[in-house]
């Protein structure tokens, strides 16, 4: 999504510039939704667990339950639903308000992107490249 640097060192008289940033929606707590709590999403939709979208994540389970918690608390409806463990165990699914959040963030992602792009392209072609 942003358009990275590079690791390599550049010289002092090369002028090359980018165009660089990142995306995401605060809410009242801060961050709402970004693209780690994207990939959560989508990991506790394939998985339908926290626990193994977590692992999938190499995220700690505690992390991962704290920003679902977060986005459940700051959304009109929740974006994760939980069922308790038992005999069946527990599991996790994405809501319908979680899929549209997903799809919303993404098209503002691509959007963004566009945007860098269009402001690449003119730092490219101003004195300042």
């Amino acid at each position: 999504m942003p358009i990275k640097e590079s690791n390599h060192k550049h010289s002092r008289s090369d002028t090359r510039r980018s165009v660089r940033g990142h995306i995401w929606i605060d809410g009242p707590e801060g961050v709402f939704i970004g693209w780690g709590r994207v990939n959560l999403l989508e990991q506790i939709r394939t998985q339908g667990s926290i626990t193994k979208a977590a692992k999938a994540l190499e995220m700690a389970y505690r992390h991962a339950w704290d920003l679902v918690d977060s986005m459940n608390r700051q959304s009109k409806m929740p974006f994760v639903e939980v069922t308790a463990g038992g005999k069946g165990g527990g599991g996790a699914r994405v809501t319908e308000e979680g899929e549209k959040a997903i799809r919303l963030f993404r098209q503002f992602a691509e959007d963004f992107k566009v945007f860098l792009e269009r402001e690449q392209k003119k730092l490219l072609l101003s004195k300042y490249r």
